[in-house]
């Protein structure tokens, strides 16, 4: 399987995070769109099909990241609010 490079990796979750810190959800087209465009890279890097799931798979890949720790994935919800 080919593995993004770490740099691509760690700019595409900068990205996304920020997009989605900016609520870019429910913004503009224009943001709207990035939004959408790298989370569909994340997805396609990672050989995901949503974004959490691209973005969980992507921090697995970055070098020193714990891959035997899938506590993430397995941890039980959060408690509504």
């Amino acid at each position: 399987m080919l593995m993004a490079h770490p740099v691509v990796l760690r700019d595409l979750i900068g990205q996304y995070e920020t997009l989605r810190a900016l609520n870019a959800q429910d913004g503009g087209e224009e943001a709207q769109r990035r939004l959408a465009d790298v989370s569909y890279t994340l997805c396609v890097v990672t050989g995901t099909r949503d974004a959490d799931a691209a973005l969980i798979a992507a921090r697995h890949q970055l070098p020193g990241a714990r891959v035997t720790d899938d506590s993430v994935l397995t941890a039980p919800p959060a408690p509504l609010a």
